[in-house]
């Protein structure tokens, strides 16, 4: 490959045109002043740069500048984040930090103006965002949408300050993401009539398929929590111009071994149309929010990455706005320091206060289902010890607590099966979408530690159990890190291999353990102030 500072050569691929030639692409000041038809040497391709239609950056662990660093390696040029994890932590506040971080490294972050801060009133956060804040923020340039509307009922029931929060999006002429799971029929009809254009939560092609017909465009989601790759990927060769792909949430051990371009692998592998691929990872969600990102045509933005082939899309070198920002293996920019922000007020918990009394020989569980977010509801027989509900590890029944980290409180507490340890605690000041400390243990000696862990810290993931322990702070806002991404995945790996040496087989322990607090996710959850049924939408009893 013949690589200056104004020309690049290869193999390029024309996803606007749907063909591959042999040329050059001549750069100027950032631009792509001339695509030239020419024969070279080169058999490696230039594609344009994928972009991750819906991400939230905070899952990533890693504060937005470092977030860059993992990604520009996949291939990736651009990120549509909704950063309503800090915001539901920080406020606008967090929202401005993200921007500012964002702004500090050559990689496109285009955030949304989060719609639910708090998602729900059923639960504590740390701040508010309410409808005219909402109208002043998509009036920024820095906002480019209305991030996803998870208060679909909500909408369903009218809602006036949703539906002003929806107005404002319109009338600043920018699109609504939604979140909308299992929503179908006339529901659904209802939901995507309110000017709503997106749906990343579909668990089957046909739900898929329906909000498709309805207008909405699809976004396959495969993350570290949610993986629906496999039920959705048959749409993309129906609806080309209506799917793109994101991951959602993703921790740092997940992007270094692939990002959006894994998801274009696993597409070739599933037998799709090379064409139809290159639309959903880089056109489709470049031109559905109206993003300045280029697509190698004459005239835009040289944003792009070139790979050895169209199968793995294995990345050699990624360019952003003309400026090589990955190349020999490693990221071109350097880390930057930051100031930490956060907002944890929690004293220090009493193993008394992690107790619960029986009120009946029957409890009610969250069961919960690795790869998914969506958690069924059982009635079980409860092991009791002197007229306390305990943890039933034989029986994989384990106690679930979330303490409020805003103010002080009684820890909400119930039970969960699915997680399957045998010994120890963990516990997380990551959990959707307020972001209280959660934690899941066999014993309260183990949870009363773990959490405490989290708490003396103002945030971070914790273990224990086994003579064992091990943490990763999270000073900015108890979600995100400065670490180099690199040393955090290995870190997190070491987290992964000890939940595994406490028994449990799922695949990401502290994400699903971070969405058990997600009442807008059916059908039943834990928040700070109790059992949830995210079916009837009102809070139950852990005594059935």
């Amino acid at each position: 490959m013949n690589i200056s500072e104004d020309k690049i050569s290869g193999q390029i691929v024309d996803v606007i045109r749907q063909r591959i030639f042999s040329g050059s692409l001549l750069i100027s000041y950032g631009k792509i002043l001339d695509i030239v038809e020419e024969q070279v040497e080169s058999s490696n391709f230039i594609i344009p740069g994928f972009v991750d239609a819906h991400v939230h950056i905070e899952s990533s662990l890693l504060i937005p500048t470092e977030f860059a660093r993992l990604a520009v390696c996949q291939g990736t040029v651009a990120a549509v984040s909704d950063p309503h994890e800090i915001a539901n932590v920080m406020g606008i506040d967090g929202i401005t930090f993200m921007i500012e971080n964002g702004k500090k490294v050559p990689f496109k972050f285009f955030f949304g103006a989060p719609s639910c801060v708090p998602a729900t009133e059923f639960e504590t956060a740390g701040a508010i965002i309410s409808a005219s804040q909402i109208d002043e923020l998509l009036g920024n340039p820095d906002m480019y949408y209305l991030a996803e509307m998870m208060n679909y009922p909500g909408v369903l029931h009218d809602d006036k300050q949703v539906l002003a929060k929806i107005r404002s999006a319109h009338k600043h002429n920018k699109v609504v993401d939604g979140h909308a799971p299992s929503l179908r029929g006339a529901d659904a009809k209802k939901y995507f009539d309110a000017g709503i254009s997106t749906d990343h939560e579909c668990y089957t092609e046909e739900e898929g398929r329906e909000k498709i017909e309805l207008g909405m465009k699809v976004i396959i989601r495969e993350g570290s929590a949610a993986k629906n790759f496999e039920a959705l990927i048959p749409l993309l060769s129906k609806y080309p111009d209506h799917i793109m792909f994101c991951t959602d949430d993703a921790h740092p051990n997940y992007l270094v071994h692939g990002h959006i371009n894994k998801l274009a692998a696993r597409a070739i592998a599933a037998g799709c149309d090379i064409w139809h691929v290159l639309v959903a990872v880089s056109k489709n969600p470049i031109v559905h929010y109206g993003l300045s990102v280029g697509m190698l045509q004459k005239g835009d933005n040289a944003d792009f990455c070139i790979v050895r082939d169209l199968k793995n899309f294995d990345c050699i070198s990624t360019f952003v706005n003309g400026r090589k920002v990955f190349g020999n293996s490693i990221p071109m920019f350097d880390s930057i320091p930051q100031e930490p922000l956060n907002h944890f007020n929690s004293d220090v918990l009493g193993i008394e206060q992690l107790q619960i009394e029986s009120t009946s020989n029957n409890i009610r569980v969250i069961v919960v289902e690795d790869g998914q977010l969506v958690t069924k509801h059982e009635i079980t027989p409860a092991k009791i010890l002197k007229g306390k509900v305990v943890s039933d590890p034989e029986n994989d029944t384990l106690k679930l607590v979330v303490v409020n980290r805003y103010h002080n409180s009684q820890p909400a507490i119930a039970f969960v099966k699915g997680f399957g340890f045998k010994h120890g605690a963990i516990a997380s000041s990551v959990a959707h979408d307020c972001h209280n400390v959660i934690a899941v243990g066999v014993n309260d000696e183990d949870l009363i530690k773990a959490i405490n862990k989290v708490i003396e810290h103002k945030g971070g993931l914790a273990l224990v159990g086994e003579g064992d322990s091990h943490f990763i702070p999270l000073p900015y806002g108890g979600l995100m890190t400065n670490t180099d991404g690199f040393r955090l995945a290995e870190d997190y790996d070491v987290l992964q291999n000890k939940s595994n040496n406490l028994g449990t087989h799922l695949h990401d322990p502290f994400m699903t353990l971070s969405f058990c607090a997600l009442l807008v996710i059916p059908s039943l959850k834990l928040s700070d102030r109790g059992l949830f049924d995210g079916d009837k939408f009102e809070f139950v009893s852990v005594n059935a």
